[in-house]
């Protein structure tokens, strides 16, 4: 030990006593060879100076951080203002259809007969994308309400954010259409798929549900969600921005023509030239789900593994961008 980290008194062989800081006390021997006992009163003194000494050293100043003293005490850490203006940019995003306005949806059409088995890439009953983060981030897919409509192989096609106030009766009877239900498990009252899509829009943005619209009528829809950020990533080698696509095609009059490989090739298609740095486009139908597995290879997905998850065996599809233009 050093003679400056100590503050302990030494004790020398010869029974003398020095303080690290202080002289030496106790029974000395001078060059004419007297010695001189220390009082007992002398000895009590030096005694409690080293236990002092001892104490100080023992002793740790702890400087919690002040991010740390305040969560302590219950109270929110300060967030500087650059790092306030960097997560609340979005919040006014909230709402899809601020600061511009929203895309007409005319009145849904009326319903009709279930027919052929639903074009439908479902979640299955786990649903892991969601967030219970309390700012909306539309950043998080690249302000997906403002992408527009894009003209496609079968007409004018649209993606307009869900509104439950709008959309949730109409929504509500596709998912109880039979072949839809098989897969998406959401048959039932409207507020088991109220509480579906409340899940996505209270969330952070990075799963977004809206409504395919064609030609103006909606006819479809989807469920745009970042798969990096999804429970899906720890299941296939996830790259930054990867975005993943489900999908049900509400009418059965429009399912088993081609209509969802179109959609799919143009909803996918809009995602890449609207998200420069995603560079693939994902799903994962059921792999039962042979409809929907066949139109995403139309539609210029290729099949890449099959993926066991939580609620299913599915069939990872994906999207490349540097092969949209050969498949």
């Amino acid at each position: 030990m050093s003679p400056e980290g100590s503050a302990d008194a030494e004790t020398r062989a010869d029974g003398g006593v020095q303080a690290a800081d202080g002289p030496r006390v106790g029974r000395s021997r001078t060059a004419e060879g007297t010695a001189e006992g220390a009082t007992a009163a002398e000895r009590r003194a030096v005694d409690a100076r080293a236990a002092d000494a001892r104490a100080a050293a023992d002793t740790v100043d702890l400087r919690l951080p002040a991010e740390l003293m305040a969560l302590i005490g219950g109270e929110e850490p300060a967030v500087p203002a650059a790092d306030q203006a960097t997560a609340c940019g979005s919040d006014r995003l909230a709402d899809p259809a601020a600061g511009r306005a929203a895309p007409s949806v005319p009145a849904p059409p009326g319903p009709r007969d279930p027919g052929r088995p639903a074009l439908s890439g479902g979640p299955g009953p786990s649903r892991g994308r969601r967030s219970t983060g309390p700012r909306f981030d539309a950043a998080l897919l690249d302000d997906l309400a403002g992408w527009g409509p894009v003209s496609s192989a079968i007409g004018v096609f649209q993606l307009v954010p869900v509104r439950p106030d709008r959309d949730l009766a109409l929504i509500a009877r596709w998912m109880n259409d039979p072949a839809v239900a098989a897969f998406w498990e959401l048959a039932g009252p409207e507020s088991l798929t109220a509480a579906h899509l409340e899940h996505q829009l209270g969330g952070d943005g990075r799963s977004m549900p809206a409504l395919g619209v064609l030609d103006g009528t909606p006819m479809s829809y989807f469920e745009i969600y970042r798969a990096d950020l999804d429970p899906l990533a720890r299941h296939y080698p996830a790259r930054p921005h990867d975005t993943g696509v489900h999908l049900l095609v509400g009418g059965a009059g429009d399912r088993g023509r081609g209509v969802g490989s179109a959609l799919l090739r143009a909803v996918s298609d809009h995602i890449l030239d609207h998200r420069p740095r995603c560079t693939r486009v994902l799903a994962e139908p059921d792999l039962r789900n042979t409809p929907s597995v066949s139109a995403f290879l139309s539609g210029g997905f290729r099949f890449a593994a099959e993926v066991d998850l939580p609620d299913k065996r599915a069939a990872l599809m994906i999207r490349d961008r540097a092969l949209r233009g050969r498949l």
